[in-house]
């Protein structure tokens, strides 16, 4: 399997501005004196270490990660402003002439996870095909109304592609696209649905919008248990740990502390951070970054957990 990782960001789209730009601008400048950058191959060998913080960027998409299982029919997660990009690709892939069939797994219904819909360009082309799984009731209303007037000039019943939703029961296997699937409730208004996917002995686990309390050891076990021997583990690390128990505590995310311990109680092989803040900018996320590979190696014991943070883009072979 294969994942790649189209909106990252959690609650709302960011974007770079001037100033963030100009920052970085002056920042590599200042450590381009004295170089020799005479050469073409000089000059891109100092660009490739600037480190991520400048030379990248996180990114600014909303929640949309795809699976590529090998298989023929797409499996995405989550439809946030990431599916427009996510979106494009898979025409520019495959082209208008090769339909294809899409599987939706949305962990819940906030605006931040459906508001790219509108723009994935495939729901417009007739012979595609959209399936969207959901544990919750009321996700085909959910998408429907998100597609009228006076929010969006183009109504569901106008789409060209053949759209339907199914509703899936947390803690069941499921067989879908190839992949033994099953959601688990997570903590988060209105409910959110962690998912798990297995394909030839990979374990891929996505955990966003979860607010997970280690105090209760019921529901870690099981989320341990649900994480076991992942060999990714996307976790929703929006805060640090000072806002998750204190002026965030409740409102239904977690950070990267917790995620670390999760993952080592699971025995995950690897943790990508997911779901930035939107107000932390790449210095920031970089630094929580190397705060957690930090906490990881200290924490560890005989396991130990890749850590990385995701951003648009980001694609891991596992």
């Amino acid at each position: 399997m294969r994942l790649y990782f189209w909106g990252t960001r959690g609650s709302i789209p960011v974007s770079l501005t001037a100033a963030d730009i100009r920052a970085k601008l002056l920042l590599a400048l200042q450590g381009a004196a004295g170089r020799p950058l005479e050469q073409q191959a000089d000059i891109e060998a100092y660009v490739d270490g600037l480190g991520f913080a400048v030379g990248g960027t996180y990114g600014g998409h909303s929640s949309c990660v795809q699976i590529e299982t090998g298989g023929d029919e797409q499996v995405l997660l989550d439809m946030g402003s990431g599916a427009r990009p996510c979106g494009q690709h898979m025409i520019e892939r495959f082209g208008p002439g090769r339909p294809q069939t899409y599987h939706v797994f949305m962990s819940h219904l906030h605006w931040d996870h459906i508001m790219g819909f509108p723009f994935f360009t495939p729901i417009y082309i007739p012979g595609n095909r959209l399936i969207i799984h959901s544990c919750h009731e009321n996700v085909e209303y959910a998408f429907r109304r998100q597609q009228r007037g006076p929010s969006f000039p183009v109504d569901f019943g106008l789409l060209g592609a053949e759209i339907s939703f199914e509703v899936l029961q947390p803690d069941q296997d499921y067989h879908i696209a190839g992949l033994c699937v099953r959601a688990k409730r997570q903590c988060h208004a209105g409910d959110s649905y962690g998912w798990r996917f297995i394909k030839d002995g990979k374990r891929v686990v996505y955990s966003t919008d979860s607010e997970h309390k280690l105090e209760n050891l019921a529901e870690t076990t099981g989320f341990a248990d649900f994480f076991a021997n992942a060999d990714a583990v996307i976790f929703d690390a929006m805060y640090s740990l000072a806002d998750a128990i204190s002026v965030k505590a409740d409102w239904g995310h977690s950070s990267n502390m917790v995620a670390v311990e999760l993952c080592q109680m699971a025995r995950a092989k690897r943790l990508i951070m997911f779901h930035h803040e939107p107000a932390y900018d790449d210095k920031r996320i970089e630094q929580v970054l190397v705060e957690t590979r930090r906490l990881e190696s200290i924490t560890r014991s005989d396991h130990a957990v890749e850590v990385l943070s995701a951003w648009d883009g980001l694609e891991v072979s596992l």
